[in-house]
């Protein structure tokens, strides 16, 4: 039996499931699916791979990951937490399947793995998306979802965490080949990011990881999200376009990869800008109201 537990996240998957499921099936872990409510075969076809499905309705990511983390019942000493349209590299399930927590020293509690996004087919190999490390595999009672965040999922630990640089987590959403599916998504993605950082201005969510340029990978992202949250609205876009694009060589990927940061590097963070200037200017209204009364 593998030392491993694998916890998914579906909605409307069944595009992906059967890749990811046959894909980590040689490993011998417990597999727990946990649904949003689809309306198509993944619950079904989560089930014929064996896999423990349980059912919540979705608020959003973080959310989500707390409940799969204390309604799934995990015997192994690792989790490894995954999205339906992730899968492992040939090298990754390899070092899966021969780990074992006695080969981790007993005061790391974290593994970061590396990435690799594709977009409409096509790897991302430029504008900072080349290696992407995320902490995605834990021990069992020491990590959490980092419940501060309303839109990007993360998981947080106690103690140290190791990186695995060449074994790769591949990342290819199929349903991303309608774009008119990925701007829908990206719609939803921008009322969450712009009510979260709406809410961070008003020191109603903290950060819990501490900015730390020399620490994890999620330590250093920490500093350049509080820098980015103290920039202008509007301006801040453009920057980032400017850096992803020109600086870190975004210019270079294909035409898809082209598009793809084009629009999530300035058209979706321009549409967070505009959404938490509205909601800035209906909270003025509303406080205008209130001296009135």
């Amino acid at each position: 039996m593998s030392d491993i537990s694998i916890i998914i996240l579906t909605y409307n998957e069944s595009v992906h499931i059967k890749r990811l499921l046959s894909a980590i099936g040689g490993l011998q872990s417990p597999v727990f699916v946990v649904d949003s409510g689809s309306t198509d075969d993944t619950v079904a076809i989560a089930e014929q791979y064996g896999a423990i499905v349980r059912i919540n309705k979705f608020e959003n990511h973080p959310k989500q990951w707390d409940f799969a983390l204390k309604n799934c019942p995990i015997t192994t000493p690792w989790i490894l937490g995954l999205d339906a349209d992730q899968y492992p590299s040939e090298e990754l399930l390899g070092k899966l399947k021969s780990f074992k927590d006695s080969s981790v020293p007993a005061d790391v509690n974290g593994i970061y793995l590396n990435r690799h996004n594709y977009f409409q087919g096509e790897r991302l190999k430029y504008g900072g998306y080349r290696n992407f490390f995320m902490l995605k595999m834990f021990r069992h009672g020491k990590g959490w979802s980092d419940l501060n965040e309303n839109m990007d999922h993360r998981f947080v630990i106690e103690g140290k965490a190791i990186i695995w640089k060449d074994e790769i987590l591949i990342e290819d959403n199929l349903k991303e080949h309608d774009l008119d599916f990925w701007l829908l998504k990206q719609i939803r993605y921008s009322n969450l990011t712009a009510q979260e950082e709406f809410q961070r201005k008003r020191g109603l969510r903290g950060q819990t990881l501490k900015p730390n340029l020399f620490g994890s990978p999620d330590e250093r992202k920490a500093v350049f999200k509080k820098i980015w949250w103290n920039m202008p609205l509007f301006v801040r876009p453009m920057i980032y376009f400017f850096y992803r694009f020109v600086i870190r060589l975004g210019f270079l990927e294909t035409t898809s990869g082209r598009t793809f940061h084009y629009l999530q590097g300035f058209w979706f963070r321009f549409l967070v800008d505009a959404k938490i200037n509205e909601l800035e200017k209906k909270d003025k209204a509303e406080r205008r109201m209130e001296k009135g009364k």
